[in-house]
């Protein structure tokens, strides 16, 4: 039974993987979406106007993820004055949040685009931005991180400030995001022209951005808070083999594994859109 029982373990660990390979496939192919957009943009000659919204938004990205870089800087300082030493363990986290601020309050403000719009208005759904699969595995994440530090907190695992903390930055991340999305989806689409691919690219680069975003500030703390659940059971004597801690564990290393991923992705897109000659002039 013993030798059963362990290979049902490692059968169960190595299934748990597969949802965290499956999100990082997933968003690999989303950057096959995004390189399709941007490529339309250098099919079609931009407008004045649509070079002159793809230089303003630009620096208008540049200069919030500036400021969540300063905040994140600025929360390491008072975690170092507040904490001394221990704060050691908190200077990424808070880094991070500083940094994923910057990303999604960009992405939120983005001024709306000073072109022509379709008359009738037009707008788009939101599959033509982004995969719908993408937008509600965020929305399941955070939900599921929210309800886990939610029974830690009860179990007496957690202290109030903590799940404060782990619970209100995903929750915070996702609302921005939400907002993000619905705004694109309320704009109006541009008259038929060669803004149309700058548009459409503009609305593909948000969606994708500010649901990365979400995703990263809620898989990285779930995955942590899984993997700490399932090395505290597993610390726990009991007979036979407890398959509840080999999930707790998997599913940490999973979610902190698609964290990583797709914070990956994310760190890559930063670069913003840019007009060139068409490609097939001359």
């Amino acid at each position: 039974m013993s030798a059963v029982g362990r290979l049902i373990a490692v059968v169960l660990f190595v299934a748990l993987l597969v949802p965290g390979v499956l999100l990082a496939r997933a968003w690999g192919l989303a950057a096959g979406r995004r390189a399709v957009a941007a490529a339309g943009v250098q099919f079609a000659e931009a407008t004045p106007q649509g070079r002159a919204t793809l230089r303003r938004q630009a620096a208008h990205g540049r200069r919030w993820r500036s400021l969540g870089l300063v905040l994140g800087i600025a929360g390491v300082l008072l975690s170092i004055v507040a904490f001394a030493e221990a704060s050691v363990f908190l200077w990424i986290p808070v880094l991070a949040v500083g940094l994923l601020a910057g990303v999604l309050l960009a992405e939120v403000t983005r001024p709306r685009p000073r072109w022509a719009l379709s008359a009738p208005p037009r707008r788009p759904r939101q599959n033509e931005q982004i995969s719908g699969w993408l937008v509600w595995t965020m929305r399941s994440v955070v939900l599921a991180e929210v309800i886990t530090a939610g029974a830690m907190w009860r179990a007496g695992d957690l202290g109030a400030p903590a799940v404060c903390a782990v619970a209100g930055v995903p929750l915070v991340a996702w609302l921005i995001a939400e907002v993000a999305l619905l705004r694109l989806l309320a704009r109006p689409l541009p008259a038929e022209g060669a803004d149309v691919p700058v548009d459409e690219a503009l609305r593909t680069w948000t969606a994708h951005l500010v649901t990365a975003a979400a995703s990263v500030a809620a898989l990285l703390p779930f995955g942590t808070l899984l993997l700490r659940a399932g090395l505290d059971l597993g610390e726990r004597v009991g007979e036979g083999i407890d398959i509840v801690p080999v999930a707790l564990v998997a599913g940490g290393f999973s979610a902190l594994a698609a964290g990583i991923a797709v914070a990956g992705f994310l760190l890559s897109w930063l670069r913003p859109i840019r007009s060139t000659e068409p490609a097939l002039a001359g």
